[in-house]
């Protein structure tokens, strides 16, 4: 089994190195890199703002690091004053290092509708609630908090822009290399490799492949774009994908 691993750097690399110390065959092929937000320079000030009654969302470890990067360059800290909610472990353990203070996040699945269910979220009426994430995603925690009677602004920290590949080069590479499990994270780069790769690599290579992801919402998709095979890992983060790979 030869696996292909299309996550962003660093996060991509790092799994590929872990799965090489195994002995597993495996390679970095990374879809989308990150620049900064458009709205990362209000942050600074947009924080300061908050009250103790008020939410603090980070939505990945990236939000967190741009964040924290715009912050250090305005000699600003992390409040301690909000509540702090991350979309999962990796991304609260990530926040809580670079602000020192208590994370909630959800301990099952890191997805939105698990975030939503956790108690301090249900009465959030006349609360601001201020998401910080790349540009667009996760639409539905800032819509449930505004049903809810919370006044929810984001922030776009980062932006997700789209690698340029040749993409029949790529398929050729990848098929001779005798990639047979790809992994994904995210719906734009699921539609990005689809999209990237000529039809006749469609159909006898990519399609054909295993397709692991990282929620039940991604194997939907994967499903309707025609893969068969597509397994879902715990999470979405390098831990999990790792045990999900062995």
């Amino acid at each position: 089994m030869s696996i292909l691993v299309t996550r962003p750097s660093p996060q991509g690399e790092d799994l590929v190195s872990r799965l090489r110390t195994l002995g597993r065959v495996a390679w970095s092929f990374p879809l989308i890199e990150f620049t900064p937000g458009r709205e990362l320079a209000s942050l600074p000030a947009r924080l300061a703002a908050l009250t103790d009654t008020d939410l603090v969302f980070a939505l990945s470890q990236h939000a967190v690091t741009f964040a924290s990067a715009e912050l250090n360059k305005h000699q600003s800290s992390w409040p301690l004053t909000p509540h702090y909610f991350a979309i999962g472990r990796t991304t609260a353990l990530a926040l809580h290092k670079e602000s020192g203070a208590e994370i909630r996040y959800p301990q099952d699945r890191e997805i939105s509708e698990v975030l939503l269910q956790l108690p301090e979220l249900q009465n959030v009426a006349g609360k601001k609630a201020l998401i910080l994430r790349g540009n667009g995603g996760r639409e539905l925690i800032g819509e449930t908090l505004t049903a809810r009677g919370a006044e929810v602004t984001f922030c776009e920290c980062y932006q997700r822009t789209a690698i340029h590949y040749d993409g029949a080069e790529e398929a050729l590479r990848w098929h001779s290399r005798g990639v047979t499990t790809l992994v994904i994270t995210s719906g734009e780069m699921l539609q990005q490799i689809w999209s990237l790769t000529p039809p006749w690599y469609r159909e006898n290579w990519l399609l054909r492949c295993r397709l692991w992801v990282v929620s039940e919402r991604l194997a939907r998709l994967a499903k309707e774009l025609g893969w068969h095979d597509v397994q879902v890992a715990d999470s979405a983060d390098n831990d999990a994908l790792l045990r999900a790979l062995q």
